[in-house]
């Protein structure tokens, strides 16, 4: 049987962002295996947690809590691709891909969030 989280669409899309900065930092610098590559990952992962643990507690409430922490995680990947373009680790396009990504996943957290608002 299909988890229940499986069934989102806003999980497929944070997943496939998460596995576009996985992607993406491995050629980031050495130097940077500590800060903005870690900083990135463990953002695009934490998105991908929030919305798994949220779904899985009892109430709605508690599941919008933890969907506002996936979105505070959103919005620091929109930071960390920035500084990622302008620090030249990813070209242009890299970052429009990225962004692109983060804005679907951004919108889809958006609505599912406002449906549970809603709903109780």
């Amino acid at each position: 049987m299909e988890k229940g989280y499986k069934k989102l669409r806003v999980y497929a899309e944070a997943h496939k962002l998460t596995i576009a900065v996985y992607q993406i930092t491995e050629n980031f610098p050495k130097s940077e295996v500590f800060g903005l590559t870690s900083q990135m990952r463990r953002a695009a992962v934490s998105v991908v947690a929030n919305i798994l643990e949220g779904q899985a507690r009892s109430g709605k409430k508690e599941f919008k809590q933890f969907l506002f922490v996936a979105n505070g995680s959103l919005v620091e990947l929109e930071y960390y691709f920035e500084l990622a373009r302008d620090l030249g680790y990813i070209s242009a396009a890299e970052y429009g891909h990225l962004e692109m990504q983060r804005r679907t996943t951004g919108s889809l957290l958006g609505g599912l969030i406002k449906h549970l608002k809603l709903d109780t």
